[in-house]
């Protein structure tokens, strides 16, 4: 672990961190809070994102594959995107407060989503890369 590496992880932290803060406000602001609509949406889209480089890393390679980039993108930006800490306490509460139905929906469509979200931008970019 480098100096170099460190602050690549640092600033993509920082970067994910605010941009999951941005999307789950306004997610939740829009079709409101009772359900944490704001966490699904972010680690759906941050494992369609984290599937997309891995595919590129994969295709092409090049700076995709090269360590500090992946410091930079997998570790910082989507480690501070995606929220699976949210996720479980989100989900928790939900079970506390007697919503027992929707905690082990939020868990089931989670899981399911981000599963489907990583492949498939992990083979669209296979894919457009031919």
């Amino acid at each position: 672990m480098t100096l170099a590496a460190c602050a690549l992880v640092l600033i993509g932290g920082f970067c994910g961190g605010i941009s999951r803060f941005f999307l789950s406000g306004l997610v939740g602001r829009s079709v409101g809070e009772t359900f944490p609509w704001g966490t699904l949406a972010v680690n759906v889209s941050g494992a369609l994102a984290i599937g997309a480089f891995a595919g590129a890393a994969r295709a092409v390679g090049g700076v995709f594959s090269a360590e500090l980039v992946r410091d930079l993108i997998v570790v910082g930006l989507f480690g501070g995107y995606t929220t699976v800490s949210s996720f479980c306490l989100q989900t928790l509460n939900l079970a506390l407060d007697g919503e027992r139905r929707l905690a082990v929906f939020n868990a089931a469509a989670s899981a399911a989503l981000c599963m489907l979200a990583v492949a498939l931008g992990f083979w669209a970019v296979l894919r457009m890369a031919g």
